[in-house]
């Protein structure tokens, strides 16, 4: 069995609301304040308390500033030695300086400077600072072997930061979640803050709206506003059993258009395009349409965040006027590369796993076929070659 951390953010993510959820779920809320101690910086309290949003009762995690008019703003080097100079574990300082090297990456971007001279304003204050190592904190406490989230709300509207008033997400925001999964519009005001997205973006490695797992706890971080929509965080303690954690499960987007007057030998250009825009898989169906006419049903196989460029793509290269457009469950086993030294060179070697053992082994067809050619001997030759060493190896 292996746990699970599971963010649910229907409602976004916050600062707050994650210290909040997480010590809901079962942080030690003594324990985090004498770790944040080890910082070294006076300043700042942390306030817990119970409360309720729309009847859900959770937690309000609240970082007080004492004298807020001498806060100063910091830049990333300030930040890591602060950081690297205390007596927090190595792996809490890893963490830490991996979220807020994701801010700076994205003001960096916003701004178009060094990530070096990035001049941290809503991160760079104390709440923010233990905020972001409260969260690394409390992740080191709960010793979880995985971390997933829910496709992220933003909200709506527009938020008065650094660069004046922007509409919801803010700049920096948007640049953190780039290539996550992203909803808007539930709430007018803004649900996902940018300290909030850094954490889900260091610290999630897979991002899926389906839960196949086990829950073992639940926790609520409560957030300041109280709408209709309850401003919590929800957060799952869960197990899952190793051979489940073994299929990878997420969101894809399945494009599909009918077409009847594109000359066939157009299809391996837009192919082309198609698994260089970032399609995971591209096929064709010999279908009957209208009229009985023959064509071929195309269909695309993407990431979410990939559909834009695929649509593009299909609208341009092909003579399709519509497509349909369906979210699917891809479940996939978990693979992994490696390098395998025949007497002719090396070839890559993709494994699949299940239940703890390999249950797929594939070389590198364009690995097999350049040996082939340079050595002048049939390609099936180096697969059985391939097959060979992997087989002598496990002895």
């Amino acid at each position: 069995m292996q746990r699970l951390l599971y963010y649910d953010c229907f409602a976004g993510i916050s600062g707050d609301m994650n210290l909040g959820a997480l010590i809901h779920l079962g942080v030690d809320p003594e324990y985090l304040k004498t770790e944040l101690k080890k910082l070294n910086i006076e300043g700042f309290s942390l306030e817990i308390k119970r409360d309720k949003r729309r009847g859900i009762s959770g937690i309000k995690a609240e970082v007080v500033i004492q004298n807020p008019e001498n806060e100063k703003h910091r830049h990333l080097h300030h930040i890591e030695s602060l950081i690297n100079n205390s007596e927090l574990s190595a792996k809490v300082k890893c963490t830490a300086l991996n979220i807020f090297k994701q801010v700076a990456v994205a003001e960096a971007k916003v701004h178009d400077i060094p990530v070096e001279k990035v001049h941290f304003h809503e991160v760079g204050a104390l709440d923010s600072i233990a905020d972001i190592v409260g969260a690394a904190i409390c992740l080191d406490y709960l010793k979880v072997d995985k971390i997933m989230a829910s496709p992220v709300q933003l909200g709506g509207g527009t938020v008065k930061c650094a660069h004046g008033i922007m509409p919801v997400p803010a700049p920096a925001t948007a640049e953190i979640l780039k290539n996550i999964p992203v909803k808007t519009g539930l709430v007018q005001y803004e649900a996902t803050t940018p300290t909030g997205a850094a954490i889900l973006a260091a610290t999630v490695s897979e991002f899926t709206s389906l839960m196949h797992f086990d829950i073992q706890k639940t926790g609520y971080g409560l957030g300041t506003i109280d709408t209709e929509v309850p401003n919590v965080l929800r957060v799952f303690l869960a197990e899952v059993n190793d051979d489940d954690v073994e299929l990878i499960q997420n969101d894809a987007t399945l494009l599909e258009c009918n077409i009847d007057d594109l000359s066939p030998e157009n299809y391996e250009l837009v192919m082309d395009l198609l698994f260089d825009a970032g399609a995971s898989d591209v096929w064709m169906e010999n279908i009957i349409m209208k009229k009985s006419r023959p064509g071929i049903k195309l269909s695309v196989l993407c990431i979410p965040s990939d559909a834009k460029r695929i649509k593009e793509i299909l609208f341009i290269h092909t003579t399709t006027i519509g497509l349909r457009e369906n979210t699917v469950k891809k479940n996939a086993l978990s693979r992994t590369e490696i390098t395998v030294n025949i007497q002719w060179g090396e070839v890559r070697v993709k494994q699949s796993f299940y239940g703890g053992k390999v249950v797929n082994t594939k070389p590198e067809f364009e690995d097999c076929k350049q040996l082939a050619l340079t050595h002048k001997v049939p390609i099936e030759m180096i697969k059985k070659a391939v097959y060979k060493s992997l087989e002598n190896e496990s002895k």
